[in-house]
């Protein structure tokens, strides 16, 4: 059963069936309560514009559903998808009212090997990024309407080239947007007095506003007195770099990898100050007054937020957490948090995308990268991630392209596979992961380098700059084809893990996590997602159990998408209360 959500324009909210007689209008205060009422009688599949129009305030409300489909994120993925091609036509044109998905409003340069946003939008390797979409974008539509747009949708998946695998990634993606408002709602257990004492160890005492932390101050004095400029500025990049030169330091940045290039007294002490000056910005004091409340960092996710599908965060810096404040990420009192990492896995999506047999026995049952060295393909395991990475991100010079060679003969089909995303790249065309997600297609700018270079006043100039343009669009698709399935691996490790959670909430702890909000407290529950890291916050006697159901996920999500497929997706599997313990 699938139930319909809305507004209507008077305030209230519809609930409506559109296969069967339910039909319901409610007050918006009274909505947690009539989809509590509606989970525990029928159990339906949720379907409405954006998760984060209601998700929120359900789980504030202490209401949480089981399943749903986001509209606008699975929309955005099928306005793009290779597989759906010409199932898209001028009579399935998607709704005014829904909005575009985060990836969407991105286009990737045509100047760069990674993707950034015309305005503000997420790129390909984007770490931390804006997310890009209105959710308020047209205006609000009827139930019927929302219906009408999942019968489109669906259509579309039906007539599409797989809708096996295209069922899969909505059902994954609309997970994903639960999970992600879940991980705001619950947050990630702080120790506030930690991370306190951590800044206070590192910089000094808290500081008046306006002023910066004493050890910032000393090494200042340090750099200027080294560099022979009392007045300079060290957050000034201007200025830095004509004191650096005016000194007889030859740099063209002040990158730290750069700086340790040169011999002089001013180099220690500057990179310990743009250190520290990266603590106090990304995670100092004023963060800890923004971020942390009721002893909970909550970021804001964006599921989707990607062009491959990876998430991104609006704000708090959730997905760059530094080693040096780790120690505040601290369980409860009676609680553990079970923290896994699923080791190599974008060589591992590789090995089981092309169907490689030797790059997936590499992977069985143990280190990757040690697995290569000991067939002999490169000397060392740094030399073997080095080869792996640059193949996969479209590395041709140093280390990486003097081995990458050596790759190509050792495991060809892997190899082969992201030979010809690349290939496809610098034609132009979209490459599709293996659900189904794919890229966005060169900007206008890009064609008309090509353009230019083909007519018959082209200079060599004009043929560069075209060639250059290319390369760079075959890296991107290069790795997109295995980022992105590596994403949708991922999310379906997440929405597994979710379900299994939810199978051991009878049980209640000893001690309640208060912190975690009114669905969360005696239960166990994400409250960490990076890629192909996640954390759970769980009372210590389930531990054993949740480890295994994340464990159990893992394996689940392997089938799910490669089947038989030889290749393994170990995880790094910790219970922990403290999660400065992770190496």
């Amino acid at each position: 059963m699938r139930i319909a959500v809305a507004s209507t324009r008077a305030g209230r909210v519809e609930l409506v069936d559109p296969d069967g007689d339910l039909r319901l209008e409610v007050d918006r205060a009274a909505l947690p309560a009539e989809v509590a009422r509606l989970e525990v009688e029928v159990k339906p599949r949720w379907v409405w514009r954006d998760t984060g129009e209601w998700a929120p305030e359900l789980l504030a409300a202490g209401v949480r559903v089981a399943r749903c489909h986001d509209l606008r994120l699975c929309g955005a993925i099928l306005a793009a998808s290779t597989f759906v091609g010409e199932a898209s036509t001028p009579a399935t044109t998607r709704p005014a009212w829904l909005p575009q998905g985060p990836a969407e409003a991105m286009v990737p340069s045509a100047s760069g090997p990674v993707p950034s946003a015309v305005q503000r939008g997420p790129a390909l390797f984007d770490l931390e990024a804006d997310p890009v979409g209105d959710v308020s974008a047209g205006s609000a539509p009827r139930a019927e309407e929302v219906a009408a747009e999942h019968d489109r949708q669906l259509a579309l998946v039906a007539a599409s080239s797989r809708p096996g695998a295209l069922r899969l990634l909505l059902a994954a993606e609309s997970a994903g947007a639960l999970i992600a408002a879940e991980l705001h709602a619950a947050g990630l257990p702080w120790d506030r007095r930690v991370h306190e004492r951590v800044l206070a160890e590192a910089l000094g005492p808290r500081p008046t506003p306006g002023r910066k932390p004493v050890r910032m101050e000393e090494l200042a004095e340090v750099v200027r007195l080294a560099l022979e400029a009392p007045l300079l500025n060290l957050d000034s990049q201007a200025d830095l770099l004509r004191a650096l030169r005016s000194a007889g330091i030859a740099v063209d940045s002040t990158a730290r990898w750069e700086l340790r290039e040169h011999d002089h007294p001013a180099i220690a002490p500057l990179i310990a100050y743009k250190r520290l000056a990266r603590l106090l910005s990304a995670n100092g004091w004023g963060w800890l007054d923004e971020w942390i409340v009721d002893g909970r960092f909550r970021s804001e996710y964006v599921a989707g937020g990607t062009a491959t599908g990876r998430w991104a965060t609006a704000g708090g810096g959730a997905l760059q957490l530094p080693k040096a404040v780790r120690a505040a990420v601290a369980a409860d009192d009676g609680w553990m948090l079970v923290v896994a990492d699923a080791a190599q896995l974008e060589p591992r999506v590789l090995a089981a995308l092309a169907r490689d047999p030797a790059m997936a026995a590499a992977g069985r049952g143990r280190d990757m990268y040690r697995a290569i060295v000991d067939a002999g393909v490169v000397a060392t395991r740094d030399e073997a991630k080095v080869a792996l990475l640059g193949a996969m991100y479209g590395a041709t010079t140093g280390d990486s392209g003097r081995l990458v060679p050596r790759l190509a003969r050792a495991y060809p089909q892997a190899m082969g596979l992201v030979d010809r995303a690349a290939r496809d790249g610098e034609a132009g065309r979209a490459v599709t992961t293996l659900l189904g997600r794919s890229s966005p297609l060169p900007p206008a700018r890009w064609h008309e380098l090509q353009a230019r270079a083909t007519q018959p006043d082209a200079t060599d100039a004009d043929e560069r700059r075209a060639r250059s343009a290319a390369r760079d669009w075959g890296r991107f698709t290069r790795n997109f084809v295995v980022q992105g399935t590596a994403a949708e691996w991922a999310l379906c490790w997440l929405a597994g893990v979710r379900n299994r959670l939810a199978d051991l909430a009878p049980r209640s702890p000893s001690r309640a996590a208060a912190g975690s909000g009114p669905v969360f407290a005696r239960i166990p529950h994400l409250v960490y997602f990076l890629h192909d890291e996640l954390i759970v916050h769980t009372p210590e006697e389930l531990a054993g159990e949740v480890a295994e159901a994340v464990r159990e996920a893992a394996e689940d999500a392997g089938r799910m998408l490669f089947g038989d497929a030889p290749v393994e997706f170990p995880l790094d599997l910790v219970a922990t209360g403290s999660y400065a313990s992770i190496d």
